[in-house]
């Protein structure tokens, strides 16, 4: 998957890929049973490294690439703005939390 120039694309890539794992956490727990084994931790564990790697492909890879190529006020903007992206769709989903 390319990397996009779009900070708002970004940030709602990384909602998408949150709600899917999310919901996969959700309604996958109805299907898991038995006993506690050592492949739940391992699960998680990899689940954690696979959602940062994502994230920071997500966040890190664009700006980096920018900063590196000597734009390092366009890389750092471009950070900025996709966090801040990020942080109003987190708002968002929040309020959304708390009137339902």
């Amino acid at each position: 998957m390319p990397m996009t120039k779009n900070p708002i694309i970004n940030a709602f890539a990384a909602l998408v890929y949150i709600a899917l794992v999310a919901s996969a956490m959700y309604y996958g727990s109805s299907y898991a049973g038995g006993e506690d084994n050592v492949f739940a931790p391992i699960a998680m564990l990899s689940l954690f490294t696979l959602s940062a790697a994502v994230m920071g492909y997500l966040f890190l890879v664009g700006p980096a690439l920018l900063y590196l190529e000597g734009k390092k006020k366009e890389g750092i903007t471009f950070f900025l703005h996709t966090l801040g992206a990020f942080a109003v769709i987190t708002a968002a989903a929040f309020l959304l939390f708390v009137l339902m």
